[in-house]
């Protein structure tokens, strides 16, 4: 029987790595994960056996992990073992599959997060001052009654 890889596309965050293996109406999904590896199979709607084995950049915490099926893909919430810790790449290995790719729509650079954090919640607190303010309570005698 005939077996490829999943397109696969990925992208870091700082507690979780996500990976969406785009498979459209996949059916007999399995998703094997340990600490250190994740091996993905399924059939398309061709019957063609869709077969992926990722051995990650850094370990995973496997137990907090989960995958989520829709009719286009199957979604891998991967909880990093280290929290706040950037991967450079999604595999063990120095070199990137033609089948991988990252998720450019997801992807964002979180290193530097607290810093934009707090300058909202800076922006936050001086808007919340403004409004805040005392100042008398406007004239309402020109409201219209017969309402």
């Amino acid at each position: 029987m005939a077996r490829q890889p999943a397109k696969t596309l990925w992208y870091d965050r700082p507690r979780y790595v996500f990976l969406e293996f785009c498979v459209e109406d996949s059916k007999d999904v399995k998703v094997d994960l340990d600490d250190y590896k994740v091996i993905f199979s399924c059939k398309n709607t061709d019957g063609i056996e869709m077969y992926n084995e990722i051995h990650f950049y850094a370990r995973v915490n496997s137990k907090d992990s989960q995958n989520k099926r829709s009719g286009r893909s199957i979604t891998l919430f991967t909880r990093k073992w280290k929290d706040k810790v950037p991967w450079p790449r999604l595999t063990k290995e120095d070199f990137k599959p033609a089948w991988l790719s990252v998720d450019f729509d997801n992807w964002r650079d979180w290193e530097g997060d607290e810093e934009l954090e707090a300058a909202m919640v800076e922006q936050y607190a001086e808007l919340m001052q403004k409004v805040t303010k005392k100042d008398p309570p406007p004239a309402m005698d020109d409201l219209d009654d017969d309402i």
